[in-house]
């Protein structure tokens, strides 16, 4: 078990970064075009790759004692590819994530200037319903083996459903947005940057607010795949964390970034299914034979860039 200075120091550094991001690097920003969008991105992959180093260190060296006959054994080559391959599996498995916030925000009218807004907020709440997700997925495989099954049958409905597509989702079918208009009123109109508005001197919810509500739900509905899959190559709560942690860290600028690039990544979606499938199949045969999470890592790269590069040719040929 990891030790909880370290988890002090990590939820401290993830704070800090968070407060940078809105509070100092992007106090002035109101909307990111796709070439600050991929220099942001760059910049959170960097300071992703840079943690790693971190992890190695800490269960190379054993910077910090913790109860041995847990999942802090990992040496530091196995720990910092369990990190990178849950990183670029939750970085990966948000692009599916983006085109649903993108119509969230299209149905609500949110201007861009304050869809960043939105998502910082939205990555607060995510940060702590996928703590508790995480928590809860790892308790319960490591007290019932059955539960690789599952996961991996969750992982399975997961690809067919994006094979499928969900191009006609409507968010004013939402429960949510139905529970909520009852709970609180709702303005027709936005207020600036504000989720609470008055109107007629009652304190009254703006439709930013039913924005970060749909956003956090929608992050929580995909978590659903992104956690099982990472279950399936680590059960280390710490790596799970982090490493979705620093996922969701840079999701803001991967949004402005990839929603303006949709059209030219329109088959990436199927290396998304592969990587779905693949990782499935390495949950459901963890009790009887072992990938390596370096053959996993290797795997799951090769196909985002097939799905970025057949989408490139594709476009070219087609003259787009």
């Amino acid at each position: 078990m990891i030790h909880s200075i370290v988890w002090l120091g990590f939820l401290a550094l993830f704070l800090t970064l968070l407060w940078l991001d809105l509070g100092f690097l992007h106090r002035k920003v109101q909307s990111l075009s796709v070439r600050q969008a991929l220099s942001a991105t760059a910049m959170w992959v960097t300071v992703a790759v840079t943690f790693s180093a971190v992890i190695y260190g800490l269960y190379e060296y054993r910077w910090f004692d913790w109860q041995p006959g847990t999942a802090g054994e990992a040496n530091g080559r196995d720990a910092l590819i369990a990190f990178v391959t849950g990183y670029l599996l939750e970085w990966s498995l948000s692009v599916d994530n983006i085109f649903v916030i993108a119509l969230i925000f299209a149905y609500l009218r949110v201007p861009a200037q304050y869809q960043y807004r939105v998502l910082f907020w939205g990555i607060v709440g995510a940060i702590v319903l996928r703590g508790a997700m995480i928590a809860t997925g790892t308790a319960l495989i490591h007290a019932f083996d059955w539960m690789f099954y599952v996961f991996g049958a969750i992982l399975l409905a997961s690809a067919v459903r994006m094979l499928k597509g969900d191009e006609h989702y409507d968010p004013s079918k939402s429960l949510l947005v139905r529970i909520t208009r009852r709970l609180f009123p709702v303005a027709d109109h936005l207020d600036g940057a504000h989720f609470f508005t008055r109107v007629g001197g009652r304190i009254t919810a703006t439709p930013l607010l039913i924005a970060l509500l749909l956003v956090d739900f929608a992050d929580v509905v995909f978590a659903v795949d992104s956690i099982p899959a990472i279950l399936a190559v680590t059960q280390d709560t710490f790596l799970v964390f982090s490493s979705n942690a620093f996922a969701i860290l840079g999701l803001r600028a991967l949004y402005f970034a990839i929603a303006g690039l949709m059209e030219q990544f329109r088959y990436l979606k199927y290396s998304l299914v592969f990587i779905l499938v693949f990782v499935a199949i390495k949950m459901m045969l963890t009790l009887h034979y072992h990938i390596s999470n370096l053959l996993s890592l290797a795997i799951i790269l090769a196909m985002l860039l097939v799905g970025i590069a057949v989408s490139m040719w594709m476009m070219r040929r087609s003259g787009a």
